[in-house]
Protein backbone atom coordinates (compact mmCIF):
# COMPACT_ATOMS: atom_id res chain seq x y z
CA UNK A 1 0.00 0.00 0.00
CA UNK A 2 1.29 3.45 -0.90
CA UNK A 3 2.57 5.57 1.98
CA UNK A 4 2.48 9.34 1.61
CA UNK A 5 5.79 11.18 1.61
CA UNK A 6 5.10 13.01 4.87
CA UNK A 7 4.81 9.65 6.68
CA UNK A 8 7.42 7.77 4.68
CA UNK A 9 10.13 10.31 5.47
CA UNK A 10 9.01 11.14 8.99
CA UNK A 11 12.14 11.59 11.17
CA UNK A 12 12.83 8.58 13.41
CA UNK A 13 15.58 10.13 15.55
CA UNK A 14 16.87 13.56 16.55
CA UNK A 15 19.52 13.64 13.81
CA UNK A 16 16.85 13.52 11.07
CA UNK A 17 14.72 16.29 12.58
CA UNK A 18 14.61 19.53 10.59
CA UNK A 19 15.30 22.65 12.69
CA UNK A 20 14.12 22.76 16.35
CA UNK A 21 17.73 22.66 17.59
CA UNK A 22 16.73 24.04 20.99
CA UNK A 23 14.29 21.15 21.53
CA UNK A 24 16.70 18.45 20.33
CA UNK A 25 19.57 19.69 22.47
CA UNK A 26 17.56 20.02 25.68
CA UNK A 27 15.86 16.63 25.40
CA UNK A 28 19.12 14.90 24.44
CA UNK A 29 20.88 16.31 27.51
CA UNK A 30 17.96 15.33 29.73
CA UNK A 31 18.10 11.74 28.46
CA UNK A 32 21.89 11.54 28.84
CA UNK A 33 21.68 12.83 32.43
CA UNK A 34 18.63 10.68 33.24
CA UNK A 35 16.61 13.79 34.13
CA UNK A 36 13.35 12.79 32.46
CA UNK A 37 10.39 15.01 33.36
CA UNK A 38 6.98 13.47 33.93
CA UNK A 39 5.19 16.10 31.80
CA UNK A 40 6.01 18.02 28.63
CA UNK A 41 4.07 20.57 26.57
CA UNK A 42 5.05 20.82 22.89
CA UNK A 43 3.49 23.90 21.28
CA UNK A 44 3.84 25.50 17.86
CA UNK A 45 2.20 25.84 14.47
CA UNK A 46 1.03 22.80 12.55
CA UNK A 47 3.56 20.58 10.83
CA UNK A 48 6.64 21.65 12.79
CA UNK A 49 7.34 18.26 14.40
CA UNK A 50 5.55 18.22 17.76
CA UNK A 51 4.06 14.70 17.50
CA UNK A 52 7.17 13.48 15.69
CA UNK A 53 9.42 14.60 18.55
CA UNK A 54 7.02 13.03 21.05
CA UNK A 55 7.40 9.68 19.25
CA UNK A 56 11.18 10.07 19.04
CA UNK A 57 11.25 10.76 22.78
CA UNK A 58 9.20 7.61 23.41
CA UNK A 59 11.66 5.58 21.28
CA UNK A 60 14.63 7.04 23.14
CA UNK A 61 13.10 6.10 26.48
CA UNK A 62 11.89 2.61 25.57
CA UNK A 63 14.59 1.39 23.17
CA UNK A 64 16.15 -1.86 24.34
CA UNK A 65 19.48 -0.03 24.48
CA UNK A 66 17.98 2.97 26.26
CA UNK A 67 17.38 5.38 27.59
CA UNK A 68 19.51 6.66 24.72
CA UNK A 69 19.60 9.67 22.36
CA UNK A 70 20.20 7.30 19.42
CA UNK A 71 17.57 4.52 19.44
CA UNK A 72 18.51 1.42 17.49
CA UNK A 73 15.41 1.41 15.29
CA UNK A 74 15.30 -2.39 15.02
CA UNK A 75 14.07 -3.58 18.41
CA UNK A 76 10.40 -4.32 19.04
CA UNK A 77 9.82 -1.06 20.90
CA UNK A 78 11.39 1.10 18.16
CA UNK A 79 9.55 -0.59 15.29
CA UNK A 80 6.18 -0.62 17.05
CA UNK A 81 6.43 3.02 18.11
CA UNK A 82 7.37 4.00 14.54
CA UNK A 83 4.35 2.07 13.27
CA UNK A 84 2.08 3.67 15.89
CA UNK A 85 0.94 0.41 17.52
CA UNK A 86 3.14 0.15 20.62
CA UNK A 87 1.13 -1.06 23.59
CA UNK A 88 2.91 1.21 26.08
CA UNK A 89 2.86 4.37 23.94
CA UNK A 90 -0.73 5.61 23.95
CA UNK A 91 -1.66 8.36 21.49
CA UNK A 92 -4.89 10.24 22.28
CA UNK A 93 -6.67 12.67 19.97
CA UNK A 94 -8.06 15.27 22.35
CA UNK A 95 -10.25 16.72 19.61
CA UNK A 96 -12.54 13.68 19.93
CA UNK A 97 -11.59 12.53 23.45
CA UNK A 98 -11.85 15.73 25.38
CA UNK A 99 -14.38 15.03 28.11
CA UNK A 100 -14.11 14.14 31.77
CA UNK A 101 -14.99 10.47 31.21
CA UNK A 102 -12.04 9.99 28.84
CA UNK A 103 -9.68 11.64 31.33
CA UNK A 104 -10.96 9.41 34.15
CA UNK A 105 -10.26 6.39 31.96
CA UNK A 106 -6.77 7.71 31.26
CA UNK A 107 -6.21 8.26 34.98
CA UNK A 108 -7.12 4.63 35.67
CA UNK A 109 -4.76 3.47 32.93
CA UNK A 110 -1.89 5.39 34.50
CA UNK A 111 -2.02 3.24 37.64
CA UNK A 112 -0.80 0.11 35.86
CA UNK A 113 2.85 -0.52 34.99
CA UNK A 114 3.98 -0.82 31.36
CA UNK A 115 3.24 -4.19 29.79
CA UNK A 116 6.74 -4.50 28.33
CA UNK A 117 8.62 -1.23 27.98
CA UNK A 118 10.47 0.93 30.45
CA UNK A 119 8.01 3.88 30.35
CA UNK A 120 4.34 4.27 29.61
CA UNK A 121 4.15 7.38 27.41
CA UNK A 122 0.88 9.23 26.83
CA UNK A 123 0.94 11.51 23.76
CA UNK A 124 -2.08 13.84 23.71
CA UNK A 125 -2.62 15.69 20.38
CA UNK A 126 -4.64 18.93 20.23
CA UNK A 127 -4.45 19.07 24.01
CA UNK A 128 -5.95 22.56 24.13
CA UNK A 129 -9.36 21.07 23.26
CA UNK A 130 -9.61 19.20 26.54
CA UNK A 131 -12.40 20.68 28.67
CA UNK A 132 -11.70 22.49 31.92
CA UNK A 133 -13.42 19.74 33.94
CA UNK A 134 -11.33 17.08 32.19
CA UNK A 135 -8.13 18.99 32.91
CA UNK A 136 -9.14 19.23 36.57
CA UNK A 137 -9.67 15.47 36.65
CA UNK A 138 -6.16 15.01 35.22
CA UNK A 139 -4.51 17.61 37.43
CA UNK A 140 -3.50 15.47 40.41
CA UNK A 141 -2.30 12.61 38.20
CA UNK A 142 -0.21 14.99 36.11
CA UNK A 143 1.31 16.56 39.23
CA UNK A 144 2.32 13.29 40.93
CA UNK A 145 2.26 10.47 38.37
CA UNK A 146 3.89 7.08 38.93
CA UNK A 147 7.59 6.92 38.10
CA UNK A 148 6.93 4.95 34.88
CA UNK A 149 4.63 7.52 33.26
CA UNK A 150 5.51 10.40 30.92
CA UNK A 151 2.89 12.81 29.54
CA UNK A 152 3.45 14.76 26.31
CA UNK A 153 0.77 17.36 25.50
CA UNK A 154 0.94 18.64 21.91
CA UNK A 155 -0.96 21.80 21.00
CA UNK A 156 -1.12 24.59 18.45
CA UNK A 157 -2.67 26.97 21.01
CA UNK A 158 -0.59 26.87 24.17
CA UNK A 159 -2.44 29.84 25.69
CA UNK A 160 -5.53 27.62 26.08
CA UNK A 161 -3.73 25.19 28.37
CA UNK A 162 -4.69 26.05 31.98
CA UNK A 163 -1.91 27.54 34.09
CA UNK A 164 -2.40 24.79 36.66
CA UNK A 165 -1.41 22.25 33.98
CA UNK A 166 1.38 24.20 32.24
CA UNK A 167 3.06 25.00 35.58
CA UNK A 168 3.52 21.24 36.17
CA UNK A 169 5.14 20.57 32.77
CA UNK A 170 8.24 21.55 30.85
CA UNK A 171 7.23 23.72 27.90
CA UNK A 172 8.95 23.58 24.50
CA UNK A 173 7.92 26.07 21.83
CA UNK A 174 8.43 24.74 18.28
CA UNK A 175 9.37 27.29 15.65
CA UNK A 176 8.30 27.50 12.03
CA UNK A 177 10.94 25.98 9.78
CA UNK A 178 13.06 28.29 7.66
CA UNK A 179 12.25 28.44 3.96
CA UNK A 180 15.70 27.29 2.83
CA UNK A 181 15.63 24.28 5.17
CA UNK A 182 12.26 23.16 3.80
CA UNK A 183 13.57 23.49 0.24
CA UNK A 184 16.68 21.49 1.15
CA UNK A 185 14.58 18.74 2.75
CA UNK A 186 12.30 18.46 -0.29
CA UNK A 187 15.32 18.46 -2.62
CA UNK A 188 16.75 15.49 -0.70
CA UNK A 189 13.42 13.64 -0.79
CA UNK A 190 13.09 14.25 -4.54
CA UNK A 191 16.52 12.74 -4.96
CA UNK A 192 15.44 9.67 -3.00
CA UNK A 193 12.25 9.35 -5.06
CA UNK A 194 13.87 10.01 -8.45
CA UNK A 195 11.92 13.22 -9.04
CA UNK A 196 13.29 16.05 -11.18
CA UNK A 197 12.39 19.46 -9.75
CA UNK A 198 14.00 22.83 -10.37
CA UNK A 199 14.60 25.44 -7.67
CA UNK A 200 11.55 27.53 -8.62
CA UNK A 201 9.21 24.52 -8.39
CA UNK A 202 10.53 23.62 -4.93
CA UNK A 203 10.19 27.27 -3.88
CA UNK A 204 6.49 27.26 -4.84
CA UNK A 205 5.94 24.09 -2.80
CA UNK A 206 7.80 25.52 0.21
CA UNK A 207 5.77 28.73 0.04
CA UNK A 208 2.58 26.67 0.10
CA UNK A 209 3.65 25.16 3.43
CA UNK A 210 4.11 28.55 5.14
CA UNK A 211 6.76 27.20 7.51
CA UNK A 212 5.16 23.76 7.93
CA UNK A 213 7.27 20.82 6.73
CA UNK A 214 4.28 18.47 6.64
CA UNK A 215 2.17 20.88 4.56
CA UNK A 216 5.02 21.36 2.10
CA UNK A 217 5.53 17.59 1.77
CA UNK A 218 1.79 17.11 1.26
CA UNK A 219 1.94 19.67 -1.57
CA UNK A 220 4.95 17.82 -2.99
CA UNK A 221 2.98 14.54 -2.94
CA UNK A 222 0.12 16.24 -4.76
CA UNK A 223 2.46 17.73 -7.34
CA UNK A 224 4.06 14.34 -8.07
CA UNK A 225 0.64 12.80 -8.51
CA UNK A 226 -0.29 15.52 -10.99
CA UNK A 227 2.94 16.15 -12.89
CA UNK A 228 4.80 12.87 -12.62
CA UNK A 229 8.58 12.64 -12.26
CA UNK A 230 9.27 16.15 -13.60
CA UNK A 231 8.00 19.12 -11.64
CA UNK A 232 7.64 22.53 -13.29
CA UNK A 233 6.78 25.72 -11.44
CA UNK A 234 4.00 26.84 -13.82
CA UNK A 235 2.15 23.54 -13.53
CA UNK A 236 2.49 23.49 -9.74
CA UNK A 237 1.14 27.03 -9.46
CA UNK A 238 -1.87 26.06 -11.55
CA UNK A 239 -2.38 23.00 -9.35
CA UNK A 240 -2.13 24.86 -6.04
CA UNK A 241 -3.91 28.02 -7.20
CA UNK A 242 -0.79 30.07 -6.56
CA UNK A 243 0.11 33.25 -8.44
CA UNK A 244 3.42 33.89 -10.12
CA UNK A 245 5.53 36.94 -9.46
CA UNK A 246 4.74 38.12 -13.00
CA UNK A 247 1.00 38.06 -12.27
CA UNK A 248 1.40 40.01 -9.03
CA UNK A 249 3.80 42.43 -10.70
CA UNK A 250 0.98 43.52 -13.02
CA UNK A 251 -0.49 45.33 -10.02
CA UNK A 252 2.74 47.21 -9.27
CA UNK A 253 3.09 48.08 -12.96
CA UNK A 254 -0.39 49.59 -12.88
CA UNK A 255 0.59 51.50 -9.74
CA UNK A 256 3.72 52.77 -11.45
CA UNK A 257 1.59 53.99 -14.35
CA UNK A 258 -1.09 55.32 -11.95
CA UNK A 259 -3.62 53.58 -14.19
CA UNK A 260 -7.04 52.75 -12.74
CA UNK A 261 -8.08 51.35 -16.13
CA UNK A 262 -5.24 48.83 -15.97
CA UNK A 263 -6.44 47.73 -12.53
CA UNK A 264 -9.93 47.07 -13.87
CA UNK A 265 -8.42 44.96 -16.67
CA UNK A 266 -6.49 42.90 -14.09
CA UNK A 267 -9.69 42.26 -12.13
CA UNK A 268 -11.54 41.24 -15.28
CA UNK A 269 -8.77 38.82 -16.30
CA UNK A 270 -8.78 37.14 -12.89
CA UNK A 271 -12.55 36.72 -12.94
CA UNK A 272 -12.58 35.36 -16.50
CA UNK A 273 -9.90 32.81 -15.63
CA UNK A 274 -11.87 31.63 -12.61
CA UNK A 275 -9.41 32.74 -9.92
CA UNK A 276 -10.55 33.18 -6.33
CA UNK A 277 -10.35 36.93 -5.73
CA UNK A 278 -9.92 36.73 -1.96
CA UNK A 279 -7.06 34.28 -2.42
CA UNK A 280 -5.45 36.70 -4.88
CA UNK A 281 -5.75 39.53 -2.34
CA UNK A 282 -4.06 37.36 0.29
CA UNK A 283 -1.20 36.62 -2.11
CA UNK A 284 -1.06 40.32 -3.01
CA UNK A 285 -0.68 41.22 0.68
CA UNK A 286 2.17 38.71 0.98
CA UNK A 287 3.70 40.24 -2.17
CA UNK A 288 3.57 43.81 -0.80
CA UNK A 289 4.95 42.53 2.51
CA UNK A 290 7.93 41.00 0.71
CA UNK A 291 8.49 44.21 -1.25
CA UNK A 292 8.39 46.27 1.95
CA UNK A 293 10.79 43.93 3.77
CA UNK A 294 13.08 43.97 0.73
CA UNK A 295 13.02 47.77 0.76
CA UNK A 296 13.85 47.86 4.49
CA UNK A 297 16.12 44.85 5.01
CA UNK A 298 17.65 44.44 1.58
CA UNK A 299 16.30 40.99 0.70
CA UNK A 300 17.49 39.08 3.78
CA UNK A 301 16.82 35.40 2.86
CA UNK A 302 15.67 34.61 6.41
CA UNK A 303 12.95 37.25 6.15
CA UNK A 304 11.61 36.52 2.67
CA UNK A 305 10.28 33.08 1.68
CA UNK A 306 11.41 33.11 -1.94
CA UNK A 307 14.10 31.70 -4.19
CA UNK A 308 17.25 33.65 -4.92
CA UNK A 309 15.96 34.68 -8.35
CA UNK A 310 12.65 35.88 -6.90
CA UNK A 311 14.46 37.89 -4.19
CA UNK A 312 16.51 39.63 -6.87
CA UNK A 313 13.33 40.40 -8.82
CA UNK A 314 11.62 41.73 -5.68
CA UNK A 315 14.56 44.05 -5.05
CA UNK A 316 14.27 45.39 -8.60
CA UNK A 317 10.52 46.04 -8.22
CA UNK A 318 10.82 47.57 -4.73
CA UNK A 319 13.38 50.11 -5.97
CA UNK A 320 10.61 51.91 -7.88
CA UNK A 321 8.58 52.65 -4.73
CA UNK A 322 9.19 54.45 -1.45
CA UNK A 323 8.88 52.79 1.92
CA UNK A 324 5.85 54.97 2.67
CA UNK A 325 4.12 53.89 -0.55
CA UNK A 326 4.66 50.19 0.13
CA UNK A 327 3.42 50.60 3.70
CA UNK A 328 0.20 52.22 2.44
CA UNK A 329 -0.27 49.51 -0.21
CA UNK A 330 0.17 46.72 2.35
CA UNK A 331 -2.29 48.29 4.80
CA UNK A 332 -4.89 48.88 2.09
CA UNK A 333 -4.52 45.30 0.85
CA UNK A 334 -4.98 43.91 4.37
CA UNK A 335 -8.08 46.07 4.76
CA UNK A 336 -9.39 44.77 1.43
CA UNK A 337 -8.80 41.16 2.48
CA UNK A 338 -10.75 41.78 5.69
CA UNK A 339 -13.65 43.42 3.86
CA UNK A 340 -13.88 40.67 1.25
CA UNK A 341 -14.38 38.02 3.95
CA UNK A 342 -17.88 39.41 4.50
CA UNK A 343 -18.61 40.79 1.04
CA UNK A 344 -21.69 39.74 -0.91
CA UNK A 345 -20.19 41.33 -4.05
CA UNK A 346 -16.51 40.34 -4.02
CA UNK A 347 -15.74 41.67 -7.50
CA UNK A 348 -17.10 45.11 -6.58
CA UNK A 349 -14.99 45.27 -3.43
CA UNK A 350 -11.97 43.91 -5.27
CA UNK A 351 -12.13 46.53 -8.05
CA UNK A 352 -12.70 49.31 -5.52
CA UNK A 353 -9.71 48.12 -3.49
CA UNK A 354 -7.43 48.15 -6.54
CA UNK A 355 -8.54 51.67 -7.47
CA UNK A 356 -7.83 52.81 -3.90
CA UNK A 357 -4.29 51.53 -4.32
CA UNK A 358 -3.90 53.77 -7.38
CA UNK A 359 -5.33 56.77 -5.52
CA UNK A 360 -3.00 56.12 -2.59
CA UNK A 361 -0.05 56.16 -4.98
CA UNK A 362 -0.98 59.66 -6.12
CA UNK A 363 -0.68 61.14 -2.63
CA UNK A 364 2.25 63.47 -2.01
CA UNK A 365 3.47 65.22 1.11
CA UNK A 366 2.36 68.76 1.94
CA UNK A 367 5.88 70.09 1.42
CA UNK A 368 6.01 68.57 -2.06
CA UNK A 369 2.61 70.04 -2.83
CA UNK A 370 3.71 73.49 -1.72
CA UNK A 371 6.98 73.22 -3.64
CA UNK A 372 5.24 72.12 -6.82
CA UNK A 373 2.67 74.91 -6.44
CA UNK A 374 5.30 77.60 -5.96
CA UNK A 375 3.79 79.79 -8.68
CA UNK A 376 0.54 80.08 -6.75
CA UNK A 377 2.33 81.07 -3.56
CA UNK A 378 4.61 83.65 -5.14
CA UNK A 379 1.94 86.38 -5.49
CA UNK A 380 1.15 86.03 -1.80
CA UNK A 381 4.82 86.50 -0.96
CA UNK A 382 5.20 89.48 -3.27
CA UNK A 383 2.10 91.33 -2.12
CA UNK A 384 2.78 94.24 0.28
CA UNK A 385 1.75 93.94 3.94
CA UNK A 386 -1.50 95.54 5.14
CA UNK A 387 -1.41 99.32 5.72
CA UNK A 388 -1.56 98.87 9.48
CA UNK A 389 1.85 97.19 9.42
CA UNK A 390 3.55 100.33 8.04
CA UNK A 391 5.04 102.12 11.06
CA UNK A 392 5.48 105.47 9.30
CA UNK A 393 1.83 105.79 8.30
CA UNK A 394 0.62 104.73 11.73
CA UNK A 395 2.94 107.14 13.53
CA UNK A 396 1.91 110.06 11.27
CA UNK A 397 -1.81 109.42 11.89
CA UNK A 398 -1.31 109.50 15.69
CA UNK A 399 0.44 112.86 15.46
CA UNK A 400 -2.28 114.35 13.24
CA UNK A 401 -5.05 113.03 15.53
CA UNK A 402 -3.32 114.45 18.62
CA UNK A 403 -2.95 117.86 16.92
CA UNK A 404 -6.62 117.85 15.85
CA UNK A 405 -7.78 116.98 19.39
CA UNK A 406 -5.79 119.88 20.82
CA UNK A 407 -7.35 122.24 18.29
CA UNK A 408 -10.76 121.02 19.45
CA UNK A 409 -9.81 121.72 23.09
CA UNK A 410 -9.33 118.08 24.17
CA UNK A 411 -5.66 118.22 25.20
CA UNK A 412 -5.87 115.39 27.78
CA UNK A 413 -7.31 113.10 25.12
CA UNK A 414 -4.54 114.19 22.77
CA UNK A 415 -1.93 113.12 25.34
CA UNK A 416 -3.66 109.74 25.66
CA UNK A 417 -3.52 109.27 21.86
CA UNK A 418 0.17 110.15 21.78
CA UNK A 419 1.04 107.56 24.46
CA UNK A 420 -1.11 104.75 23.03
CA UNK A 421 -0.26 102.01 20.56
CA UNK A 422 -2.24 102.27 17.33
CA UNK A 423 -3.04 99.52 14.86
CA UNK A 424 -4.84 100.27 11.61
CA UNK A 425 -6.39 97.55 9.48
CA UNK A 426 -9.35 97.43 7.06
CA UNK A 427 -10.97 100.62 8.30
CA UNK A 428 -10.42 99.78 12.00
CA UNK A 429 -8.43 101.98 14.38
CA UNK A 430 -7.46 100.01 17.49
CA UNK A 431 -5.86 101.86 20.43
CA UNK A 432 -4.11 100.19 23.37
CA UNK A 433 -3.93 102.92 26.01
CA UNK A 434 -1.84 103.10 29.22
CA UNK A 435 -3.87 102.72 32.40
CA UNK A 436 -3.55 106.35 33.45
CA UNK A 437 -5.28 107.51 30.27
CA UNK A 438 -7.98 104.87 29.95
CA UNK A 439 -10.79 107.20 31.15
CA UNK A 440 -9.78 109.94 28.73
CA UNK A 441 -10.10 107.87 25.55
CA UNK A 442 -13.55 108.11 23.98
CA UNK A 443 -14.24 106.86 20.45
CA UNK A 444 -16.65 109.78 19.86
CA UNK A 445 -13.88 112.33 20.55
CA UNK A 446 -11.49 110.53 18.19
CA UNK A 447 -14.17 110.47 15.45
CA UNK A 448 -14.57 114.27 15.88
CA UNK A 449 -10.85 114.65 15.28
CA UNK A 450 -11.10 112.44 12.18
CA UNK A 451 -13.98 114.56 10.89
CA UNK A 452 -11.89 117.68 11.57
CA UNK A 453 -9.13 116.10 9.44
CA UNK A 454 -11.69 115.06 6.79
CA UNK A 455 -10.40 111.46 7.16
CA UNK A 456 -13.86 109.90 6.90
CA UNK A 457 -15.72 107.46 9.14
CA UNK A 458 -13.67 104.73 10.86
CA UNK A 459 -14.41 101.89 13.27
CA UNK A 460 -12.68 102.70 16.53
CA UNK A 461 -11.74 100.31 19.34
CA UNK A 462 -10.08 101.38 22.61
CA UNK A 463 -8.51 98.89 25.01
CA UNK A 464 -6.63 99.42 28.23
CA UNK A 465 -3.25 97.95 29.15
CA UNK A 466 0.45 98.59 28.95
CA UNK A 467 1.80 99.74 25.62
CA UNK A 468 4.02 97.03 24.15
CA UNK A 469 7.67 97.97 23.62
CA UNK A 470 9.15 97.78 20.14
CA UNK A 471 9.31 94.20 18.89
CA UNK A 472 12.61 92.43 19.43
CA UNK A 473 14.29 90.72 16.48
CA UNK A 474 13.17 87.26 17.74
CA UNK A 475 9.58 88.46 18.04
CA UNK A 476 9.79 89.92 14.55
CA UNK A 477 10.98 86.56 13.23
CA UNK A 478 8.18 84.79 15.09
CA UNK A 479 5.66 87.18 13.56
CA UNK A 480 7.08 86.32 10.15
CA UNK A 481 6.65 82.60 10.88
CA UNK A 482 3.06 83.20 11.93
CA UNK A 483 2.43 85.09 8.71
CA UNK A 484 3.94 82.20 6.69
CA UNK A 485 1.74 79.72 8.53
CA UNK A 486 -1.39 81.79 7.83
CA UNK A 487 -0.54 82.08 4.16
CA UNK A 488 0.17 78.33 3.94
CA UNK A 489 -3.11 77.41 5.63
CA UNK A 490 -4.99 79.73 3.29
CA UNK A 491 -3.54 78.03 0.22
CA UNK A 492 -6.20 75.99 -1.71
CA UNK A 493 -3.98 72.89 -1.99
CA UNK A 494 -3.34 72.82 1.76
CA UNK A 495 -7.03 73.30 2.47
CA UNK A 496 -7.80 70.34 0.16
CA UNK A 497 -5.38 68.10 2.06
CA UNK A 498 -6.85 69.19 5.40
CA UNK A 499 -10.33 68.31 4.16
CA UNK A 500 -9.10 64.89 3.00
CA UNK A 501 -7.31 64.27 6.33
CA UNK A 502 -9.39 66.04 9.00
CA UNK A 503 -7.28 64.66 11.87
CA UNK A 504 -4.02 65.95 10.42
CA UNK A 505 -2.18 68.83 12.09
CA UNK A 506 0.08 71.34 10.34
CA UNK A 507 2.87 72.13 12.78
CA UNK A 508 5.53 73.86 10.69
CA UNK A 509 5.32 76.00 7.56
CA UNK A 510 8.41 77.05 5.62
CA UNK A 511 8.63 79.58 2.82
CA UNK A 512 10.32 77.52 0.11
CA UNK A 513 11.18 80.65 -1.90
CA UNK A 514 13.45 82.06 0.82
Amino acid sequence: MYQVIARKYRPQNFSELVNQEHVKTTLAHAIEQNRIAHGYIFSGQRGTGKTTVARILARCLNCIQGPTVAPCGVCSSCTEIAAGNAVDVIEIDAASNRGINEMRELRENVRYRPARDRYKVFIVDEAHQITSEAFNALLKTLEEPPEWVVFVLCTTEAHKIPATISSRCQHFSFRSVDFDEIVARMEWICGQEGIQADAEALAVLAQAGEGSVRDSLSALDQAIACCGATLKAAEIRALLGAFSLDTLDQVTQALGESSSARMIEIADTLVRNGHHLQHFVRELARYFRNLLVTKIAGGNPRLIAASREERARLAEIAAAFSEQDLTRYLQLTLDLFRDMQFSLQPRLHFELGLIRLVEAGRLISIEEALASAGGAIAPVKASPPPPAAAPAATGGLKERLAAALRELGMAFTADAVEHSALEESAGLLQFTTPAEFELAMRPADIQKALDHLKAGKRRIKVGKGEVAPPAAPAETARAGEDETMQRALAHPEVQRFREAFPDAEVRVARNLKE
